[in-house]
């Protein structure tokens, strides 16, 4: 009898269902946030003197995937190489083909229990694929490449809502998909910031005369203001946010305006608040129980996102907090998944006194 509190709506759906609909989502959200971040990659290595940084960039990339064995030859971490790796290359599990057909299968062994719509949608989009990337003309615009792989996300999302029954089926779908677009924003955020510090070799430029910087003058300066500027435009439009940001603040940008947007805005979809408020909403409609670790867990992180002060010393130490925050959310994923989905390992009985900001 507990079990069927816990599970709620989820009595009535195999939990086998529930897994392929939950990695149906998370694979096209993921096709679609790995487009996202090679954009503004792209975007950032075609800025002045961005080649002297181009093989840090481009590393820190595969890092950010956990694909830092790629970089053992150095002659692969050319743009090119490290674009085709991550699109086109059937043998890494983090490229976007590779999104794209686990998405596909997750959607045929749910065959029967998802619109037509939807699976020929998915389908396609796979077809698609091959023939845009058969040869290696896209990689001179990579950038229009990029673009369809976005518009095939956007595609697969509003057919999801314009179809899909409001029931079990769509809840699990929907909580796969705001999991992994919170951990995307929040890697893109982690990825900026740190090519930032990377490449930005002295701090806050207005708060100390051009006079008393080492090395530094007024024309450089300049310059590298206009830099910063190009980068963290790249930076919110691999994001959907330029516009939004525009509305909101109406002026410069600073990095400490775009982490308050990206991390507690309510009016920014992509936004980190946004994201785990969502996967707070659709996990309650599918458990019934307050003693669901998951709904402590995610209860837990909404709230501490939505108290935070986005300030000048938030954004000084902002890798901690994401760091943090991606471990949160993957072991969250992994709580869902125990709980609800096929089990990646036997649950584990976790004291939620004991996690302390992200610390498990």
């Amino acid at each position: 009898m507990e079990a069927l509190k816990i599970l709620g709506l989820f009595g009535r759906m195999l939990s086998r269902t529930a897994d392929n609909l939950y990695w149906m989502a998370r694979h096209m959200e993921r096709a679609e946030n790995t487009a996202r971040l090679l954009n503004a990659q792209h975007h950032s290595s075609m800025l002045p003197n961005a080649e002297d940084s181009a093989h840090r960039q481009w590393k820190s990339i595969l890092d950010l995937f956990e694909l830092d064995q790629f970089a053992i030859d150095e002659k692969k971490l050319l743009p090119k190489s490290v674009l085709r790796f991550m699109v086109e290359d059937h043998k890494n599990e983090s490229s976007i083909i590779s999104c794209l057909r686990k998405a596909r299968e997750n959607a045929r062994s749910v065959r029967g229990g998802i619109p037509t719509e939807l699976w020929e949608m998915i389908n396609s989009a796979c077809l698609e694929f091959d023939t845009i990337f058969k040869n290696s003309s896209w990689i001179k615009d990579p950038e229009k490449a990029l673009d369809w792989v976005k518009q095939k996300s956007h595609i697969f999302r509003g057919v999801l809502e314009a179809t899909m029954p409001r029931n079990e089926f769509l809840y699990f779908t929907k909580i796969g998909m705001f999991l992994e677009r919170a951990d995307n924003t929040a890697r893109i955020l982690d990825l900026s910031f740190s090519l930032n510090e990377m490449e930005n070799k002295w701090e806050n430029i207005r708060d100390e005369p051009l006079s008393e910087k080492k090395g530094v003058t007024p024309d450089n300066s300049i310059d590298r203001l206009g830099k910063d500027y190009y980068f963290w435009l790249a930076v919110l439009r691999s994001l959907s946010a330029f516009e939004i940001y525009r509305q909101v603040y109406r002026d410069e940008i600073t990095p400490q305006k775009i982490a308050e947007l990206l991390v507690t805005r309510k009016d920014m979809p992509r936004s980190l608040l946004v994201c785990v408020q969502n996967i707070q909403k659709n996990i309650n409609r599918v458990c019934i129980a307050d003693s669901s670790l998951s709904v402590k867990l995610v209860g837990k992180l909404v709230a501490d996102i939505m108290y935070e002060t986005v300030d000048s010393d938030f954004v000084e130490d902002i890798r901690l907090f994401l760091d943090k925050f991606l471990k949160r959310v993957n072991h969250l994923g992994t709580i869902v998944s125990q709980e609800f989905l096929v089990p990646i390992s036997p649950l584990v009985n976790y004291d939620l006194r004991t996690i302390r900001d992200g610390d498990e």
